[in-house]
């Protein structure tokens, strides 16, 4: 009988392409979601419908806020499940900056929660989607994990701390507990059906998505933001990574449970970095058309570069990334064209 996994944040950008692949695993994903960052169609976000239509499935789902928890003792009462992998929260890193309140109440109470119910019903292996914002404005590159953490420069990024530190005291206190914390540098990309992707709700917060709504149409011109970074072309440098490597990773990290593994941390990367400019510029290529831009000030809270040192993860995960940047571009761009304004009104079906 395949294993229960609870998927919580399941409709969103990286909960779906994670609910694909533990279906490809052989796993039986149960997903929550409270439609915060989710297109919805009927009583199921429409990333969900469209994984059951391509893998010929049906998925259970709940809609679920994890703020409310007797909604989720009763789940956990209704489940047996083997482990959790926990997505759930408000991840835009600008609004954090001017609503910190409700990002410390929903990301911090809804963990909080969440790691509560679990440990009630005796659910003890834990998957959680942390971020490399924890590592603040790096003190070396690349990135590995002893780096030092907690000098986030935003509240998005302290949450993810204070969760993770949540974790480990947990995991400390609780000896059969396992959890494998996943610090994520910059997803990109879209399943290569072009049936699911990033469909941010309102004026995305990531690049990428900016720059394929600049693409087809939907926005006149990028801002760069600063082009006086000491970086190759002055502008900032991130490390790019397929959402679908991203997905594996989680599976990966699922299996590491197994090994009562205790707390474990890895960075999920590729360990190179592109720069704005080049991001542009790999678009362009994919598209076929040209994207304006302009040079804008630096946002507050922005760094210079940011790449990971992903060895750990390849070392103890056995997982590598393995799509390069021309494809994460190529999916990405399949994804926008197909649905020039997402989910809501996309031609795949």
């Amino acid at each position: 009988m395949a294993e229960k996994v609870l998927v919580t944040g399941g409709g969103g950008y990286i909960g779906s392409h994670c609910v694909l692949e533990l279906i490809e695993a052989g796993y039986k994903p149960v997903v929550v979601d409270n439609f915060s960052n989710a297109v919805r169609e009927g009583d199921v976000p429409e990333s969900i419908r469209r994984i059951e239509k391509l893998l010929d499935t049906s998925i259970e789902f709940q809609e679920l806020d994890l703020l409310d928890r007797p909604g989720l003792e009763k789940l956990f009462k209704k489940h047996n499940f083997s482990a959790v992998m926990h997505f759930a929260g408000l991840k835009a890193v600008g609004e954090s900056v001017e609503q910190p309140l409700r990002y410390y109440r929903v990301n911090l109470t809804a963990s909080m929660n969440l790691l509560e119910v679990m440990q009630a019903h005796r659910v003890r292996n834990l998957v959680f989607s942390s971020s490399a914002t924890v590592y603040g404005d790096p003190q070396h590159l690349p990135i590995d994990e002893q780096h030092p953490v907690g000098g986030c420069t935003n509240p998005y990024g302290k949450t993810k701390y204070f969760i993770e530190e949540m974790i480990k005291d947990h995991c400390k206190a609780e000896k059969d507990w396992n959890s494998v914390l996943l610090r994520y540098f910059n997803p990109i990309g879209a399943h290569a059906s072009g049936l699911i992707g990033e469909d941010p709700q309102g004026i995305p917060n990531n690049l990428l998505p900016y720059i394929a709504q600049v693409a087809i149409g939907r926005r006149n011109c990028l801002n760069v933001f600063g082009n006086d970074y000491d970086t190759l072309d002055g502008t900032g440098v991130r490390d790019y990574i397929h959402v679908v490597d991203l997905a594996k990773g989680h599976i990966a990290a699922l299996k590491k449970l197994k090994d009562n593994c205790g707390c474990k941390v890895y960075n999920l990367g590729t360990g190179k970095g592109y720069s704005v400019l080049e991001m542009v510029k790999a678009m362009e290529k994919a598209s076929g058309r040209e994207i304006s831009y302009k040079i804008a000030p630096r946002r507050e809270g922005d760094i210079a570069s940011c790449y990971a040192d992903p060895r750990l993860a390849e070392t103890e995960l056995n997982w590598k990334a393995e799509f390069d940047l021309e494809r994460m571009c190529e999916d990405l761009w399949r994804w926008q064209s197909k649905n020039p304004t997402g989910f809501s009104n996309g031609t795949a079906s």
